[in-house]
């Protein structure tokens, strides 16, 4: 298994998932808000989402139309949600 800079990928791919919570976190707490952060953080959370899925759930490797499960069923959420922040703004 291959390693990015000393550490291997489950254990940066954690440490990214943590580093963009707290940015999550903070957006939040700091009471930033407007349309653009939304959609900031909707799509800090599916990148999240999708990191998740690669890494832990193991389908980075998984070929045909299980590997597309994750990223269609994150999608679909998110653009419907996307769709209600931008209509009622």
């Amino acid at each position: 298994m291959y390693k990015f800079i000393g550490v291997r990928p489950c254990t940066f791919v954690y440490i990214l998932l943590m580093v963009l919570t707290v940015f999550t976190w903070y957006v939040g707490v700091s009471g930033l808000s407007g349309l653009s952060f939304a959609f900031l953080v909707l799509g800090l959370s599916l990148l999240k989402g999708h990191l998740i899925g690669d890494y832990y759930m193991g389908l980075k490797t998984v070929s045909g139309i299980w590997g597309w499960v994750i990223v269609i069923w994150l999608i679909l959420p998110g653009s419907l949600i996307a769709i209600a922040f931008y209509s009622a703004s």
